[in-house]
């Protein structure tokens, strides 16, 4: 199934996609929570529920019609691998990690499949970098690699914008991938008995019209279950838990010049069995907030 979180005049909620549109699950199924981390946390019982609906279902809200919004608008970590497809290591001139490379994006990153990213003020060095995406969904320590499988929810596209000089100034890299609107994820969860194998996707980035990246997950170094066994042997791991795992090679800041974002330009992102999700570049509200 393709589960999507989405919003209309009515507030947001959870739906299937299907071919005539969305089945709203709070119209169908009240009884379901209205958020996604709610949903996964019941496991089971909730997708077959949500499959009963679609199967029952006869009206459709136009796919048109709704916003769709992040997968897991707000998700508890966000975290990603870095250096994790040999080809991109190589346009870096680095080395490749003995060890597998973490680094943390603040939740306040998350936005929707076709919301804009914003250019901040402080930075002309703003790159994009598309990635597969899961997300946690079921609680989970010490799993060894042959039951990862078992604690994933889902897939989704994801681009992991990074400010690469603020990115350089620390080896956290923290600063540089947290930019409010940095983490544009969707356009919907794909259950992984629709998507099968997540380590034989094509995956694809165009910037304005042009293929800048053009990859298959099969290159990646550290799949996805490595990816949960290594994490889980640190620290426990919580529903809603949103994972990046890493870009192919083609990103801005390894060619000669660098080619960063500029405002109007536009980034869409593939990958294959789940979707696409684009947004444009835009100038970043200088309003000082304190709420």
């Amino acid at each position: 199934m393709k589960i999507a979180t989405f919003s209309d005049q009515n507030g947001q909620r959870l739906g299937v996609v299907v071919a005539g549109g969305v089945v709203d699950l709070a119209a169908t199924s009240p009884e379901l929570p209205r958020d996604m981390i709610g949903f996964l946390s019941q496991g089971k019982s909730a997708l077959a529920v949500a499959k009963t609906a679609v199967d029952a279902a006869k009206e459709f809200l136009p796919l048109d019609a709704v916003s769709l919004d992040a997968p897991v608008p707000l998700p508890g970590k966000i975290l990603a691998i870095g250096l994790n497809y040999g080809e991109h290591i190589a346009e870096t001139g680095r080395e490749p990690p003995k060890h597998q490379i973490w680094f943390n994006k603040q939740h306040n990153c998350a936005t929707g499949p076709f919301a804009p990213i914003n250019k901040p003020m402080v930075s002309d060095a703003v790159d994009y970098e598309a990635e597969l995406c899961f997300v946690i969904a079921k609680k989970c320590k010490h799993v060894p690699r042959d039951r990862a499988h078992e604690v994933i929810g889902g897939y989704f596209c994801g681009n992991d914008v990074s400010v690469r000089d603020w990115q350089a100034r620390t080896p956290t890299m923290q600063m540089g991938k947290s930019f409010d609107t940095h983490g544009p994820m969707g356009p919907w969860l794909v259950t992984p008995d629709e998507v099968g194998d997540p380590h034989d996707l094509g995956i694809k980035c165009w910037v304005n019209d042009e293929l800048r990246q053009n990859s298959s997950t099969r290159h990646m170094i550290f799949d996805c279950f490595d990816q949960i066994a290594h994490l889980t042997q640190s620290f426990t791991l919580d529903v809603g838990d949103v994972i990046f795992t890493g870009t192919p090679d083609g990103v801005g800041v390894a060619k000669s010049p660098p080619e960063f974002l500029k405002i109007g330009d536009r980034v869409r992102i593939e990958i294959e069995k789940i979707g696409v999700i684009e947004h444009s570049v835009v100038a970043e509200d200088a309003t000082t907030v304190i709420d």
